[in-house]
């Protein structure tokens, strides 16, 4: 039989594993692609100012559409990174994802090579798509639509599985451009130049929305989104804690890309010359999702003219905006 005192330092001992093991259950996870926008996501958790949170932080990086999907829809993703149509989508089908914010202003561009700088210019080309029927290629279509040109006819669009396949595609010969967002752009454009055709970014989709499309300046692709889960657990309070860090990190990364280290978070893989060449031309910000709501809107408008389905079958209500 164990003495009192034996009991007493078991117990002791107990408690404490009991309550570490409680400490690493508790370990907020926030997910974000292998892009720039989660750039701002690791800055801020670097940062500790989301320490607020009353919980340990940690960055993990989602890799595929399926991954996203798969986590959001089991609750094992509670604060992560998404193009704005998927949490559109989810928040449509009852699912409760809100958007937070939106991360970036624009960063879809077409690259090619230097003859390039119009939509009227890629007339007779073959344009690479990474992901048929997503968010970047609703967009694509839409701009070449209203710029009067007609895909097949005067441009043919070729799709491929991923962001990689179309850049070796542009680099290799075997392509004339390409529609690619950051930070896949700043790596093709670099390794352009040990090579024979240089690489340029011709033609600005954020600039193109804007001048066709109307609105003042913001493409927005993509934001930080929540489950209820996360809202019933940290509160109100919670959400602005976390919108505070990324405004302030979206600022910092802004202001000084060439020294940002993502050391501690190789999930995101992205080398330190060509985060510096990308941030420039990525438009981050942390724009409070509500602030925004006429450029969500505007966008999801645009590409649901094309297919409902993409944002859940209609507009999401007001509810749908988290702050």
């Amino acid at each position: 039989m164990l003495n009192r005192r034996k009991f007493l330092i078991t117990g002791s001992s107990a408690l404490v594993a009991g309550s570490g093991a409680a400490m690493a259950a508790e370990t907020l996870t926030l997910w974000g692609p292998a892009a720039v926008p989660s750039v701002v996501l690791a800055h801020a958790i670097a940062s500790g100012s989301l320490n607020k949170l009353g919980v340990p932080v940690a960055f993990k990086a989602w890799r595929t559409q399926d991954d996203l999907q798969a986590g959001l829809s089991s609750g094992g993703m509670q604060a992560v990174i998404v193009p704005t149509h998927v949490a559109s989508n989810f928040y449509n089908r009852g699912l409760g994802v809100l958007l937070v914010n939106v991360l970036t202003r624009g960063l879809l561009y077409v690259i090619a090579g230097e003859d390039c700088h119009r939509l009227a210019d890629l007339v007779g080309k073959n344009l690479i798509v990474p992901f048929h029927n997503n968010m970047s290629d609703f967009v694509l279509r839409s701009l070449l639509k209203r710029a009067g040109l007609q895909i097949g006819k005067d441009i043919q669009l070729t799709y491929v599985g991923s962001p990689l396949e179309a850049a070796q595609m542009l680099l290799s010969g075997r392509a004339e451009a390409a529609l690619l967002d950051e930070p896949a752009i700043s790596t093709a454009i670099l390794r352009s130049k040990s090579g024979d055709r240089r690489l340029i970014r011709a033609i600005d989709c954020r600039a193109e929305w804007t001048r066709l499309m109307g609105g003042n300046g913001i493409l927005p692709l993509a934001g930080m989104a929540v489950t209820r889960t996360f809202v019933e657990k940290y509160g109100h309070n919670g959400l602005v804690v976390l919108q505070e860090a990324l405004h302030a990190a979206a600022d910092d990364v802004s202001a000084h890309p060439s020294q940002i280290s993502l050391s501690q978070f190789p999930d995101l893989g992205i080398l330190a010359p060509v985060l510096a060449e990308a941030v420039p031309h990525s438009n981050l910000c942390a724009l409070k999702a509500s602030s925004v709501r006429r450029e969500v809107e505007k966008s999801f408008s645009v590409i649901a003219a094309e297919d409902t389905r993409i944002i859940g079958g209609k507009l999401p209500d007001g509810g749908f905006y988290a702050l």
